[in-house]
């Protein structure tokens, strides 16, 4: 009887020294329900299931940010999904590019939130949406920045957004690509860091290689485009060398995002994957060294 009590114990201690071990060797992966401690982190990010378009909530102890706002058919329930956290100010808007699936419910926002400040790429359009959009900057006398690669955006005094995208001259010149010139962030926090990349192409990722690879390097990745074939592209993943992807994606949606093609190379390149139309909300929560992944749906 004692030698089996005695066994357990040191199985018990060799558990709890490994768990040590790995926790200091990297970012600890939990895959858990609802029930996941969230509240109190030092910073939470939650790719929103908003369907087929883009809305992450960044939230520090000191700011609330939302990148994004999802297409037009998912502004209710973007501003539902808001206001279910308790949020009634919005700090910090970032608009990645002016395509629907990303300011689709800017107006809404703007409706039911006190927004203190936008930022976006100073990319144009002439889409009505667009046209709203800083028509209600103007009416309600918000701060409005245009970012490029080389801003930094301090969301408190240890968390920060750092532009990596788009820089000048735009690709396309005269024309610009409104997707490859998307607005590119590493969210950095102590040891822990994000990539959130808009539905930025191969040529915008071929772009930040050519800058710099080395500023790529990131814990976590916002897959490109909704997992798009035109995106994550193989020497772009190799600087990045993510541990997990998320992505921001609609169920059976008429793109067939994200592409079979590209899972197999997230996959390939061991690169955990998990996705709004199949896990719903995805929620990270770090404390800088080690990061929790919850997803809404098991």
């Amino acid at each position: 009887m004692n030698k089996i009590r005695i066994g357990s114990w040191l199985i018990a201690a060799v558990v709890l020294v490994l768990l040590v071990f790995m926790a200091g060797c990297g970012g600890l992966i939990v895959q858990s329900g609802s029930t996941a401690p969230t509240e109190g982190a030092p910073l939470t990010v939650k790719v929103l299931d908003v369907g087929q378009g883009d809305a992450i909530l960044i939230r520090t102890r000191q700011q609330v940010v939302l990148v994004d706002t999802g297409d037009v058919p998912a502004r209710d329930k973007l501003v539902s999904l808001l206001k279910a956290q308790g949020i009634s100010t919005i700090d910090k808007l970032i608009i990645t590019h002016p395509h629907a699936d990303n300011i689709g419910g800017v107006a809404a926002v703007f409706q039911n939130f006190a927004v203190k400040q936008v930022y976006d790429s100073g990319q144009k359009t002439t889409t009505n949406l667009y046209k709203q959009y800083l028509i209600q900057i103007n009416k309600r006398k918000i701060p409005f920045t245009v970012v490029a690669a080389g801003t930094t955006i301090n969301l408190d005094d240890k968390v920060v957004l750092k532009v990596l995208a788009p820089a000048q001259p735009f690709i396309g010149g005269s024309k610009p690509d409104l997707n490859n010139n998307s607005v590119v962030t590493r969210l950095e926090f102590g040891n822990f860091s994000m990539l959130l990349t808009g539905d930025a192409e191969r040529k915008a990722e071929e772009k930040m290689l050519k800058q710099g690879a080395g500023t790529l390097k990131s814990t976590l990745l916002k897959s490109g485009h909704h997992g798009s074939r035109t995106s994550s592209s193989v020497p772009f993943l190799q600087a990045v060398r993510p541990e997990a992807v998320l992505i921001s994606v609609g169920a059976g949606n008429e793109y067939q995002h994200p592409h079979r093609n590209i899972i197999k190379r997230y996959n390939e390149n061991k690169i955990k994957v998990y996705r709004t139309d199949t896990d719903g909300t995805l929620t990270v929560t770090t404390d800088g060294n080690r990061y929790t992944i919850t997803k809404e749906r098991q």
